[in-house]
């Protein structure tokens, strides 16, 4: 599998409140965006992304079926959100921190997902790029709803007021989805300094750009600062080759 990743703090924040870890032998991505003043965000994100990281290196993942996965991945993402939540109780300088966060867990050409927040996983198979987590925000709550257009979500006022994150409550209820990918494919995990930034048909061309991840991660990144560069900027990159499966 070939694997890329990029932070950047963008062009108008002066911290980076982004985390991300990759376990690329054991199919592992995570990325976690967080929120909280005087940089509670980045505790709160950095707090989450190594709990999970933590869980799965003292626990390596061994569980094939996808009932067996979700729960593990469950398991960590309550861990993360006790630890976060926890802090942010005990501190009263992190009082309200929490994150996104978005885990990947490839097993050949099955992908699991986990998502909380508005950090996203993608697919893109070569000519088209899907969106396979679903955003937690007031703004998708309205377009479920047909109350506005996706397009008009996009430029919303209140596109960024999410509704779930890891460490906001003291239990969490994150969402998980399987999709299956080919040779070729590849995964794209991203906080929404990426896809705030860089339209669906930008991201299309950018890989088709790439020599590799590393690559299409670069590009991907410097097309977000190019593009306006308003929030912290997060991607990892995964494409499955021939012999992954």
């Amino acid at each position: 599998m070939d694997v890329g990743f990029k932070t950047d703090k963008g062009k108008m924040r002066s911290n980076n409140e982004d985390a991300f870890f990759v376990m690329k032998h054991d199919g592992i991505l995570i990325i976690a965006d967080g929120v909280g003043g005087t940089r509670s965000g980045e505790i709160a994100s950095h707090t989450a992304v190594n709990e999970v990281a933590q869980y799965f290196e003292d626990k390596p993942l061994k569980e094939t079926d996808e009932m067996g996965i979700c729960t593990e991945l469950l398991t960590a993402v309550k861990r993360a959100n006790f630890r976060v939540y926890d802090t942010a109780q005990r501190y009263i300088t992190n009082r309200g921190m929490a994150t996104t966060m978005v885990i990947a867990c490839v097993r050949g050409n099955d992908v699991y997902i986990c998502n909380v927040g508005d950090s996203r996983a993608y697919v893109f198979d070569g000519v088209e790029l899907t969106q396979i987590s679903e955003d937690h925000t007031y703004v998708n709550e309205l377009v479920k709803a047909g109350v506005i257009s996706r397009a008009e979500a996009r430029n919303h006022t209140d596109k960024n007021m999410i509704t779930k994150a890891i460490g906001a409550e003291q239990n969490v209820d994150p969402d998980f989805f399987h999709t299956t990918i080919s040779e070729g494919d590849a995964l794209l995990l991203c906080t929404d300094g990426l896809y705030g930034e860089v339209t669906d048909t930008e991201i299309e061309a950018i890989f088709l750009e790439g020599e590799d991840m590393s690559e299409v991660c670069e590009l991907l990144v410097q097309r977000a600062n190019e593009n306006g560069g308003h929030d912290n900027i997060t991607v990892i990159c995964a494409k499955l080759g021939e012999g992954d499966r």
